[in-house]
C-alpha cells in the first residue's frame, strides 16, 4: 500500500534544507557528525517510505550502515579496510566500492545504496530522499577522508551518469 504524500513535499524540503545546513556547518567547522546527524531523518524517512523489495532492503542497508559509520565517527575508529581484504576495492551490489578507512568506505556505501535506491525506486520522494543522502554521504566522505573525496568524487559520478544516461 502506498504511503501517504500530504506532508511528504514538506517533510522533503525541511529535510533538503538540513542537509544543507548540516553540510555547511560540518565544512565550516571541518567536522563530518554535523552532516552524519542532520542526515538521521532523512535516513529514517527514507526507510518508512521505501515498499519494494528490493529498495526495502537498501534502505534497511542504508540504515545499517548509517549507524555503523555514524559510531565509527563518534569514537574515532580507525581502521584501513583495503590493508585488512588485501585489494583497493569490493563489489557492493553490482558497484565498485573503494576501500580505504572505515569512515570513508561506510560513507561510500551510503552513497551506493543511495544511488541504487534512486534507478530502482518510482516513487518522487524515495528520490527525492536518496539524492539527500547523496549529496550529504559525499559531503561526509569529503570531511572524514579529504584525501580520498576526489577518487570517490570520480568513481560517484561516473556510476551515477551511467545508470541515468
Amino acid at each position: 500500500m502506498a504511503k501517504p504524500t500530504k506532508y511528504a513535499t514538506l517533510i522533503c524540503a525541511i529535510l533538503s534544507v538540513l542537509a544543507a545546513l548540516g553540510i555547511l556547518i560540518g565544512l565550516l567547522s571541518k567536522n563530518a557528525l554535523v552532516p552524519m546527524f542532520a542526515l538521521l531523518p532523512a535516513v529514517a524517512y527514507e526507510i518508512y517510505r521505501t515498499e519494494g523489495e528490493s529498495t526495502k532492503w537498501a534502505s534497511w542497508g542504508l540504515g545499517v550502515v548509517y549507524v555503523a559509520t555514524l559510531i565509527f565517527l563518534i569514537f574515532d575508529i580507525r581502521l584501513d579496510l583495503a590493508s585488512f581484504f588485501g585489494t583497493s576495492t569490493r563489489q557492493v551490489g553490482g558497484y565498485e566500492v573503494p576501500l580505504g578507512d572505515i569512515k570513508v568506505v561506510g560513507s561510500a556505501l551510503m552513497i551506493v545504496l543511495s544511488a541504487i535506491l534512486f534507478t530502482r525506486t518510482r516513487g518522487v520522494y524515495t528520490r527525492w530522499l536518496s539524492v539527500i543522502i547523496f549529496i550529504t554521504s559525499f559531503a561526509v566522505v569529503y570531511l572524514a577522508g579529504p584525501e580520498s573525496f576526489q577518487d570517490l568524487l570520480r568513481f560517484g559520478t561516473d556510476k551515477v551518469v551511467e545508470q541515468v544516461g
